[in-house]
C-alpha cells in the first residue's frame, strides 16, 4: 500500500487540536439541513442524507439532535447551507484548502480575505492549489480495540489503499466510493470506528523551516476558528 505517513501525522495533530465537539456537531447539523433541503427528509430515498446520518452517528451526535434538525430543515424559514472550497497559498508556497459550509457566501469570502490580511498568504484561483491534493476516505480505529494483523487483512480485502499505525490510532485510507464499505467491514468485526470521513490529502508536500511553519500554523489556526469553516488541509512538511 502507498503510504501517506506525512499527511497522517499532520491530520492526527490537527485532529487533537480541533477536538472541540461543539464545532463538529455544528458542522454535522449544517450537513443534515443541506441534505434535507436538496433531497427531502427521508433517508431511504435521500442517499446524501443517509450518508450524513452515518457520519453523525460515528461522531456520536445524539439521535434526537439528528431527528430534530431533519424536521427543522423542512421549514421554509430555515436557511440552506452551501459547500464552498477556498484555495490559498500560505507562506513558502504551501497549499491550503479550506472547506466551508455557509448560509452566506459573501460573508465567507470576506472572512477569507480578512484571514490572509491578518496572517499572510494569498487567495488562489480555482484549481491552482487543489491539483496537488486528492480526495480519499479516511477511517480511524483505536489501536487498543483490535489486533493490527486482523484489521489489516480485513480492510485490505474490503478495498483499503493504505494502512498505518499512528500513535494510538490505526489510520485506514480508502478510495472515496469504498469508504463506507470498508467502515462496515470493520464494524462487522465488532470494532468501533472513531472517525470515518472523506478527507482531502496532499499528493505533493512543501518542505518548510520552523519559522515558515509557525507562520502557516497561525494562518491555519485563524481559519479553523471561523464558524463557517468545516476543515482546513495543507501540504506543509515540517522538520521534526
Amino acid at each position: 500500500m502507498a503510504g501517506h505517513s506525512k499527511w497522517a501525522n499532520i491530520k492526527h495533530r490537527k485532529g487533537r487540536a480541533d477536538a472541540a465537539k461543539g464545532k463538529i456537531f455544528s458542522r454535522l447539523v449544517k450537513e443534515i439541513i443541506s441534505a434535507v433541503k436538496q433531497g427531502g427528509p427521508d433517508p431511504k430515498t435521500n442517499s446524501k442524507l443517509r450518508l450524513v446520518i452515518q457520519k453523525a452517528k460515528v461522531a456520536n451526535l445524539p439521535s434526537e439532535n439528528i431527528e430534530r434538525n431533519i424536521k427543522k430543515a423542512t421549514s421554509q424559514d430555515q436557511a440552506d447551507y452551501e459547500q464552498v472550497t477556498y484555495e490559498l497559498y500560505g507562506h513558502g508556497g504551501v497549499g491550503i484548502v479550506v472547506d466551508v459550509m455557509t448560509d452566506n457566501r459573501n460573508r465567507a469570502a470576506s472572512e477569507m480575505r480578512i484571514a490572509t490580511n491578518k496572517r499572510g498568504g494569498t487567495i488562489a484561483g480555482p484549481g491552482s492549489v487543489l491539483f496537488n491534493f486528492e480526495k480519499k476516505g479516511v477511517i480511524q480505529v483505536l489501536q487498543k480495540d483490535v489486533k493490527e494483523d486482523d484489521l489489516f487483512l480485513a480492510v485490505t480485502e474490503a478495498g483499503a489503499e493504505d494502512f498505518e499505525a499512528n500513535e494510538d490510532l490505526f489510520l485506514i485510507t480508502t478510495p472515496p466510493d469504498l469508504l463506507y464499505q470498508v467502515k462496515e467491514k470493520i464494524e462487522q468485526m465488532g470494532i468501533k470506528c472513531e472517525a470515518a470521513d472523506l478527507e482531502v490529502i496532499p499528493k505533493v508536500f512543501v518542505e518548510c523551516d520552523a519559522e515558515t511553519a509557525k507562520a502557516n500554523f497561525a494562518l491555519i489556526e485563524w481559519l479553523e476558528n471561523l464558524d463557517d469553516v468545516d476543515a482546513v488541509y495543507h501540504n506543509m512538511s515540517v522538520p521534526s
